[in-house]
């Protein structure tokens, strides 16, 4: 009995491979490769994400990490009607300042942004031997990782914060040095290793 069984399998299996052949299946022991699956795009929002602090205020950009680049997101800061110039320039920092420290939204999480900007930090306007478009952080810039000074120089110089050319003059508390930092493409393109370009300043 047993040697009929193997006898009538042995001839099933041949039958089998000719009507699956003539139907067109053609088996196969490799699985097929169709490529990798899709991803997503880094660094790029699939959608508007706009944050409740954008949706009122004066618009403003701000600088966020991805990757090993600096990318601009839309923020907004509260300026009171009728702010003089220049407290209105301190104003801006210390609201694009915040907005920095702030973690990144679900969606800029998701497209791979972060900050190296930590909280607690404030920023005020000159002292009083300090030229008028001085700002200074209550911590000293180079006590900053190179991202977070980065993200403070190309954020601070792309706004109102800035100066006409679009440097910024940045210092520490107290009477610490001063100095006039530029947001350049190399920065923006590679914050971790180009320093914004700075200089030393003299004189009120």
């Amino acid at each position: 009995m047993n040697v009929r069984r193997r006898y009538g399998t042995a001839l099933a299996l041949p039958l089998l491979g000719l009507l699956l052949a003539g139907c067109g299946i053609r088996a196969t022991e490799v699985p097929t490769d169709f490529g990798a699956a899709p991803s997503r795009v880094p660094c790029t929002l699939t959608e508007p994400d706009v944050s409740p602090q954008a949706a009122r205020g004066v618009p403003v950009q701000v600088f966020l990490l991805c990757g090993s680049s600096l990318v601009t997101v839309d923020r907004a800061v509260q300026v009171p009607d009728g702010t003089a110039d220049a407290q209105r320039r301190v104003i801006v920092a210390q609201g694009l300042l915040d907005q920095l420290a702030q973690a990144p939204s679900s969606g800029e999480r998701d497209a791979g942004y972060t900050t190296d900007v930590r909280g607690g930090m404030t920023v005020s306007g000159p002292g009083v031997k300090d030229p008028k478009d001085a700002l200074r952080l209550s911590n000293s810039p180079a006590d900053l990782t190179s991202y977070a000074l980065a993200q403070l120089v190309c954020t601070f110089s792309d706004s109102a914060a800035a100066e006409g050319d679009g440097s910024v003059i940045l210092g520490g508390p107290d009477a610490a040095p001063l100095r006039r930092y530029e947001c350049t493409d190399d920065v923006r393109t590679d914050p971790g290793t180009k320093a914004p370009p700075s200089s030393e300043v003299t004189g009120g």
